[in-house]
């Protein structure tokens, strides 16, 4: 696991920290289900391109899926 990585996956996890607990919070299941997800898949992503192309992924869908 290169510097890239680990970066971009912390990156990924401190925003879906924020967003399953926004989502939490506010009873949203997108937000909470895109969080928990942002969480989980750097660990199973070891391409850089396709880790900061599927985490901006799911950061936008919360915004593109309004409840």
């Amino acid at each position: 696991m290169d510097e890239a990585t680990l970066l971009w996956g912390f990156l990924f996890g401190t925003i879906g920290i924020a967003m399953a607990v926004y989502g939490r919070k506010q009873k949203k299941m997108v937000p909470m289900a895109c969080g928990v997800m942002l969480v989980v898949f750097p660990y199973l992503v070891t391409e850089v391109y396709a880790l900061v192309g599927l985490g901006a992924l799911l950061i936008i869908i919360p915004f593109l899926i309004r409840q």
